[in-house]
């Protein structure tokens, strides 16, 4: 076996590509090329230098415009859209970031350039003044630390977007040259920033280039075997607790609900494994009065298809083989489609029967209004209720990277995916651990680069905070259900199995697991 430390290395400059690397980039099984920022030729770009960079030289790549970014507004854009999950604490953190990146984009950029500049100068006069501020830019870049100097690249590629045609240019130059210093600065066996950054470079490379859909389309063909991708899921699941989360609190949750029911179907929109009804079969096996029977229909999703090296049928076995050994009377449904295409047919509804239906992480990948004008989000919503659930259960990541803007989406996801890195490293593996390296790859970082990279229906990564989830189920005609303290406490008991700084909160009607006091994943029930 190769030594970890060098497969780190391999691994570290796979996904930010050398100055030497002059050639197109392919991959098996996908017919479209993957270019990155060396790959294609470009002339007549402006050269920025740093005391500690590499100047851009005539060799990098062109800018390519990105596509048009018409962010639709939020219809459900109300004082609840905020959540009081993360507390005051996040709130001052949030202030000063924004505080920070204000005194950035004037003292860098000055009022006539980026996301203030209304198009009221013309390409001649903005021109020298932005060029000058960019340079500007550059020259400091070397003295920022590593999350500031995120920052500003991003604000750089972000506002070639928005600017007059030839500056996009000298826009893309400085975004390159920041990139050449982000380069040094990361690794996928450094700290948790350092690994971050690593994907977010590459994210930023994909963006300028407006090739997100191939980077995307990329790390599909790049996905590990089955068992080796169950591996990595496993490993994400064991040293984090947000997906035993999911599963103790919808399954408290949903048992408490369905007490003394004599037929029981429940509907999971993303079943994966199955494992999260384990446990509730064996409960329901022994009540007093006998058990009830027991319906479980199951939506799929390709990664865990392709994890469990089977289809439907592969889960419907290992839950009826429970079944049989407990003496529950069971029946597994297969719904093989994707959320966004769930019809009522789909869903094998039956009468005399009691639903619950639970969302694991999963609503944030339908499509909404933002996306079409079909918005199957609301219309699985609507469709859910109509079918008058004695419970549903949501359980969701506490991020805005939905309908915000670029600037605002990557600041966000900086933050969040930040605080993930760490809980990751909680953990106590070592940093030049490949197990824990391809895991942060296949199952964290292509998140990171759908939500920076990607857009339109390529992204598929569009989060909500707990506020803007409370406004849309209220318009489907949801009602909040009170969780009991038996369910938190189950959950903060779960919670002392791991690192200190997770804890508990609970706000609204709903509870969030903290990460040193950042809201990541909060839970729900409705009816």
């Amino acid at each position: 076996m190769q030594k970890a430390s060098k497969e780190a290395s391999s691994i570290n400059s796979h996904l930010v590509p050398s100055k030497n690397q002059d050639t197109e980039l392919s991959f098996q099984a996908c017919a479209e090329p993957f270019y990155t920022l060396e790959s294609t030729p470009m002339t007549g770009y402006a050269v920025f230098s740093s005391p500690t960079a590499v100047s851009v030289s005539s060799s990098k790549s062109p800018f390519s415009p990105q596509l048009s970014h018409s962010y639709a507004s939020d219809v459900h854009h109300s004082s609840e859209n905020s959540s009081s999950l993360n507390g005051s604490f996040e709130a001052n953190d949030e202030s000063n970031l924004a505080h920070s990146l204000w005194l950035l984009s004037n003292e860098l950029l000055g009022p006539e350039c980026g996301s203030d500049y209304n198009g009221s100068l013309t390409d001649e006069s903005v021109q020298p003044y932005c060029s000058t501020r960019y340079h500007r830019i550059v020259e400091m870049a070397p003295d920022m630390d590593l999350k500031h100097l995120l920052i500003a690249c991003a604000e750089v590629v972000s506002e070639a977007d928005i600017i007059p045609f030839s500056e996009r240019r000298i826009a893309a130059s400085a975004a390159e040259t920041l990139m050449d210093i982000i380069q040094e600065r990361v690794s996928v066996s450094g700290d948790p920033l350092q690994r971050l950054g690593a994907y977010i470079l590459e994210a930023l490379r994909a963006r300028l280039l407006s090739s997100g859909s191939l980077i995307c389309k990329k790390l599909k063909c790049d996905e590990p075997s089955g068992p080796d991708l169950m591996s990595h899921m496993q490993l994400i699941a064991q040293i984090c607790p947000f997906y035993k989360f999911a599963y103790m609190a919808a399954g408290a949750v949903i048992g408490e609900a369905m007490e003394n029911e004599k037929r029981i179907h429940i509907i999971d929109f993303q079943i994966a494994q199955g494992s999260q009804w384990l446990s509730f079969i064996q409960a329901v096996s022994r009540q007093p009065d006998g058990p009830p029977y027991v319906r479980i229909t199951g939506v799929d999703d390709s990664e865990s298809a392709h994890a469990r090296g089977g289809g439907l049928e592969v889960v419907g076995q290992r839950l009826s083989q429970l079944a049989l050994s407990c003496g529950v009377p069971f029946e597994f449904h297969g719904a093989g489609t994707s959320g966004s295409d769930v019809k009522l047919e789909n869903l094998n509804m039956q009468h005399g029967e009691a639903l619950a239906v639970n969302f694991p992480y999963v609503l944030h990948h339908i499509p909404d209004e933002s996306v079409s004008t079909s918005n199957h989000r609301d219309r699985l919503l609507r469709l859910v209720k109509s079918l008058s659930p004695k419970v549903m259960t949501l359980v969701e990541q506490e991020s805005n990277t939905n309908t915000a803007t670029f600037s605002k989406r990557f600041r966000e996801t900086l933050e969040y995916y930040a605080a993930m890195f760490e809980c990751i490293d909680a953990a106590g593996l070592a940093r030049d651990e490949m197990q824990r390296i391809n895991a942060e790859e296949h199952c964290v970082a292509k998140d990171v680069v759908s939500i920076i990279a990607c857009e339109g229906n390529e992204r598929m990564e569009r989060h909500e905070v707990f506020g803007k989830w409370r406004s849309r189920l209220r318009m489907a005609g949801f009602s909040q259900i009170g969780l009991s303290p038996s369910v938190t406490s189950g959950v903060r008991n779960m919670l002392k199995e791991y690192s200190p700084n997770y804890a508990l909160a609970e706000a609204d009607g709903a509870v969030c697991i903290r990460w040193k006091n950042k809201a990541l994943v909060s839970f729900s029930a409705w009816r």
